[in-house]
């Protein structure tokens, strides 16, 4: 949450507390201009870079020729291979907020912001399924396919509105995700235990989202929290990391939960299990930097995080 911010900005609001990892935490330049915004008033046409477009014909094609792509592989398996394909690409936070600091109404229509030469934590798990969801589809992935998979993956119900239409809470994406059929909610069967504290990070925090400046995009955040209340989520404790990792899978969605008052989680990931079995994380890095798969274990990084109480798992399907 930035600008208008959301969970991205509190993510972001979270690492500047002191919250988040201890790693190192450059941060990257920003490579080029921001990718125009997409049109919103119904066309679905979207705008992207020659880059952008050149990496999406790249990546699913790459898909194809492995096979990933077929409807028989897993799709985390999939998504996860794209993320290989993404290593090293900048972290950029806060680009969902950017059409505010350009004036943009947050009442209005939000304009679906995409990109695949930057990305923050959520906006690389977005696209590294959508790219695996379109190369699934068949024909030749047009930007257009890959824009709809993101939008509905990142608004609640899949239908793109105002602001406070998307899933600004992390663990929100994962149940209304779960609710539609794209992912699976690991939580119970991995022995989650239930996190029902009430969700109230962005009200508590107005000052630090301009967009609820707005009495009336305020009063929708506060109503969105409150009907979270009946939504706990399950949370796989940090000492029981290790003893469900067998259980975890290459390209499983991955949030970090917290004890911050209010908040759900402050980072979301994708696992990674590398050639030898071992369990990583493969991430854009809040601290900065690019996209990258971590040298610690699952366990090990999230022991290392500050305030951690365990994760959150979804299987994408």
């Amino acid at each position: 949450m930035s600008s208008s911010r959301s969970r991205r900005a509190m993510l972001g609001d979270v690492a500047k507390l002191g919250a988040m990892v201890a790693i190192p935490r450059p941060l990257a330049a920003l490579l080029g201009a921001p990718s125009p915004p997409a049109r919103s008033a119904g066309d679905r046409t979207t705008y992207a870079k020659d880059s952008d477009r050149e990496r999406l014909a790249a990546w699913s094609a790459r898909l194809r020729a492995e096979r990933l792509a077929d409807a028989k592989t897993p799709l985390a398996r999939a998504a996860a291979r794209v993320g290989e394909l993404a290593i090293g690409t900048p972290y950029v936070a806060y680009t969902l907020e950017e059409y505010l600091k350009a004036g943009g109404s947050a009442t209005k229509e939000e304009p679906l912001a995409l990109s695949l030469t930057r990305f923050d934590c959520v906006t690389l798990v977005e696209s590294c399924l959508a790219i695996a969801r379109a190369a699934r589809a068949g024909g030749t992935p047009t930007w257009e396919r890959f824009a709809r998979e993101v939008e509905r993956m990142r608004y609640r119900d899949g239908k793109r509105g105002d602001y406070t239409s998307r899933n600004h809470y992390f663990s929100e994406w994962i149940s209304d995700g779960a609710r539609r059929g794209l992912v699976r909610d690991l939580g119970a069967e991995l022995g989650g235990e239930k996190d029902d504290r009430p969700l109230r990070f962005m009200t508590e925090h107005r000052k630090s989202y301009p967009a609820l400046a707005d009495d009336r995009v305020f009063d929708a955040i506060g109503a969105m929290e409150r009907r979270l209340d009946g939504q706990p989520r399950r949370v796989i404790a940090t000492a029981r990391i290790a003893e469900v990792s067998d259980r975890v899978e290459t390209g499983d969605v991955l949030a970090f939960a917290t004890a911050i008052p209010g908040l759900d989680v402050t980072h979301s990931a994708m696992a990674y299990r590398d050639g030898a079995g071992v369990l990583r994380v493969l991430h854009a890095p809040l601290s900065g930097g690019s996209v990258e798969i971590t040298r610690s274990t699952l366990p090990e990084y999230v022991a290392a995080i500050k305030r951690s109480t365990g994760i959150l798992v979804a299987r994408p399907l």
